[in-house]
């Protein structure tokens, strides 16, 4: 095989991981917009019914069962299934706590400003994922440990009744999913996600995450 072959053949390869990672890229943002619109039908739906929010240990128990499954399915058409039930039952969860925030003084513009600000986040660091393609891989233990640590900090809030705890998670939060958001994309561009059903669900629990984390934030400033 001669130089000018190998030159072929490597940009043969190039042009097929291109292609491929486009095509992941493209169906998880397909995915992920068909879940956040069914997600907030199903937030609307439980809203309209007066449903009460499930609780944190059926919450817990609900996105953990349904993350688990869809992990196990992610290789098959099930796996799209499964993520639709995760990203209803999260709609179903979101649907008090709008109802909550929309009964406040001022809770539309509240609700509205938490919108409007996890839309810009995340188009404006996905855009800069896109344009730069860096790699922000470096990112993932960093943003693993401070999950955890936000995680357990924030169930101790809620136990204990500790405001002040809480509202620094909630900014811990929206700092780390700002991250995730980085991250994920950094990674389906280059290569390291090829499961659009997994990656889905990433970005979906990041989105997820930010609005009701700047939701928390923006209610206790609106809140005398």
């Amino acid at each position: 095989m001669n130089y000018q072959d190998t030159r072929v053949i490597g940009r043969s390869a190039e042009r097929s991981s291109l292609l491929a990672t486009h095509k992941v890229l493209r169906n998880t943002y397909m995915l992920l917009s068909a879940t956040l619109l069914f997600s907030a039908i199903t937030a609307g739906a439980t809203m309209a019914l007066g449903l009460p929010h499930p609780g944190m240990l059926i919450t817990l128990v609900g996105y953990f069962g349904l993350l688990f499954l869809t992990t196990k399915l992610r290789n098959s058409s099930a796996g799209i299934l499964a993520v639709f039930a995760l990203t209803g039952f999260m709609g179903y969860t979101l649907g008090p706590i709008l109802s909550y925030y929309l009964a406040m003084p001022n809770g539309t513009q509240v609700v509205a400003m938490a919108m409007g600000g996890t839309a810009i986040i995340f188009g404006a660091l996905s855009a800069v994922a896109l344009v730069t393609r860096k790699d922000f891989s470096f990112m993932g233990s960093f943003l693993m440990v401070g999950m955890i640590v936000a995680f357990l900090a924030g169930l101790a809030a809620v136990f204990f009744q500790m405001p002040a705890m809480s509202l620094a998670v909630s900014a811990a939060f929206v700092l780390l999913m700002a991250g995730l958001i980085l991250y994920e994309t950094s990674n389906i561009i280059n290569g390291g996600e090829t499961n659009y059903i997994m990656a889905t669900v990433t970005l979906y629990v990041t989105i997820y995450n930010l609005f009701t984390s700047l939701l928390h934030l923006l209610g206790f400033a609106n809140n005398d």
